[in-house]
């Protein structure tokens, strides 16, 4: 008796185990679209959001994560906003950088992607643009960013500003919708 619990206990947890990942496979095949990478890493944060990048992450960039994200939680809730203000709401995808200046010369480790609706404005760099990070799920909360080798303060912030728009997505459809995307203008921070 012990030893069919023991079997039906491991397949009621796989069960689990398996509707889980599915949803975590979801998130990697559109991360893998955008990015053209392969995130064969998946660690934890020490606060608990959930990190999937191409080569391990640093314990900075780890910590430097969390900060981006207590900065969002804590203007998040200066605004009103108290939806999604936990670690583990989150799944932050780091793939390679397409570039790492930007036309100034500037440290900028960047992702190219399609121009979409960026298409003839400033941004337009002939069919693509470059970003600093790009929501891919509103739900469950996802965004991919670049690998950084240095200026770690600067992930801090695009994590902070990526998390804008899903605690907008999840607090305020109204105001998330008109700053849902650039090309309209706007820029971040869009909290204050």
């Amino acid at each position: 008796m012990k030893k069919i619990t023991s079997v039906l206990s491991a397949i009621i947890l796989a069960g689990f185990v398996i509707s889980a990942h599915a949803q975590d496979r979801n998130l990697l095949a559109n991360a893998m679209r955008v990015t053209g990478d392969k995130f064969t890493v998946a660690v934890k944060t020490p606060k608990g959001a959930n990190v999937y990048a191409v080569t391990r992450p640093s314990a900075t960039v780890l910590k430097t994560i969390d900060k981006g994200l207590t900065d969002l939680f804590a203007v998040s809730r200066k605004n009103g906003y108290f939806k999604r203000l936990n670690y583990t709401d989150y799944s932050i995808f780091i793939g390679k950088a397409d570039r790492t200046k930007d036309s100034a010369g500037q440290y900028s480790p960047d992702i190219a992607i399609a121009a979409n609706q960026y298409a003839g404005s400033v941004f337009d760099q002939g069919g693509f643009i470059y970003a600093a990070g790009l929501v891919i799920s509103n739900d469950p909360c996802a965004f991919v960013i670049a690998e950084h080798t240095r200026d770690f303060d600067r992930i801090s912030n695009v994590v902070r500003y990526e998390g804008e728009h899903l605690v907008l997505y999840h607090n305020d459809r109204k105001r998330y919708a008109a700053t849902a995307d650039h090309s309209k203008g706007g820029f971040h921070p869009i909290l204050q």
